[in-house]
């Protein structure tokens, strides 16, 4: 019977392995994430962890951002082309221009697997006093899977970045700031192969090339996948060093340090259409935990996963981030934030 036991968790974990990288998309998960899920007894859900007041955290406000989260989770699957994934687009327009947020969708064709699909990137403009720019990326498209409603993926980052935005267009800043939130990310077959990914990021790139605004792109700052109760984010190596530094300095100088971790991994994301063009950019993103707890694109990634702290975390090194980049930046006379 043991005998019989040990083959049968094998086979679990190499079915997981399988499975795992055939998902793909954001780089490899780790043996190490994937020994862990096979070996991990079922996890029963747990009270929501509180969000810090918001004024421990820069302004920005963790149960905001994760009631954005129960908002698009409530609208359902939100893959590109769907009426869901309309829905997802009005949600994010009406948020935004609710804040006062200079709103511009920019729609866009392009050939997928299934054919010729019409996909939105919805982008905020925030004019600043210098006409550098400091962008934010989230997606907001999710997997094409069934009952996937991808609390975690692209939930959880879609709400940071609405939070984030209610702040920074209600304020002057040094830099201009876009937000830029990305259709079409997802792979629409299971497995991540190019060119079936990362649809937005690589129209934006192409058109802010096209069009200079890259040249004046300072910094690339990505978030995908933050949500999760037991977060824990690694150092991207296929993100700018320099950056890299500054972000996890700042998490650590906050008391993050126990999220915001040194282990390095290496992941395929939105930033990548940047990193090729040498725009200097970073990729938050906790991929190892949701494979590690079995519920990366899954059904299973729903809203008990994810926690209102976890958010507030991470939008708090969001915000902290901004004015150090702008006094990296600042050119001479420019304005600074207090």
């Amino acid at each position: 019977m043991r005998k019989r036991i040990f083959h049968l968790r094998m086979l679990v974990l190499f079915v997981a392995s399988l499975f795992l990288a055939a998902c793909g998309g954001k780089g490899a998960v780790t043996s190490e994430a994937t020994s862990e899920a096979a070996a991990a007894p079922a996890s029963t859900p747990q009270p929501q962890q509180t969000a810090p007041p918001a004024d421990k955290t820069g302004g920005f406000d963790g149960q905001r951002a994760f009631q954005h989260v129960s908002d698009l989770v409530a609208i359902g699957p939100r893959t590109a082309g769907t009426e869901g994934n309309h829905r997802a687009q009005d949600y994010i327009i009406g948020q935004l221009k609710a804040f006062g947020c200079p709103v511009d969708p920019e729609a866009f064709h392009t050939p997928t697997p299934l054919g010729d699909m019409e996909m939105r990137n919805v982008l905020v403009k925030i004019p600043g006093t210098s006409p550098d720019i400091l962008l934010f990326l989230t997606h907001y498209d999710t997997k094409r899977l069934p009952n996937f409603v991808g609390a975690d993926d692209s939930g959880s980052s879609t709400g940071v970045m609405l939070e984030l935005a209610r702040l920074l267009c209600a304020r002057k800043n040094a830099l201009t700031i876009w937000l830029a939130f990305l259709d079409g990310e997802e792979a629409f077959n299971l497995e991540w192969k190019d060119p079936d990914n990362t649809y937005g990021s690589r129209e934006l790139a192409a058109r802010m090339a096209l069009s200079g605004d890259l040249s004046r792109t300072k910094a690339v700052l990505l978030v995908d996948m933050i949500g999760s109760r037991d977060l824990r984010i690694k150092r991207d190596t296929n993100s700018t060093s320099w950056l890299t530094d500054l972000v996890w300095s700042t998490a650590s100088r906050l008391g993050y340090g126990d999220i915001f971790v040194s282990n390095a991994t290496a992941v395929e994301d939105d930033h990548i259409p940047f990193v090729r063009r040498s725009v200097a950019s970073v990729d938050i993103i906790d991929l190892d935990t949701p494979a590690r707890l079995g519920y990366w694109h899954t059904p299973q990634d729903t809203l008990d996963k994810l926690s209102p702290r976890s958010l507030a975390v991470v939008g708090h090194v969001l915000i902290a981030v901004v004015p150090q980049l702008e006094q990296k930046f600042a050119r001479p006379g420019a304005a600074k934030l207090p």
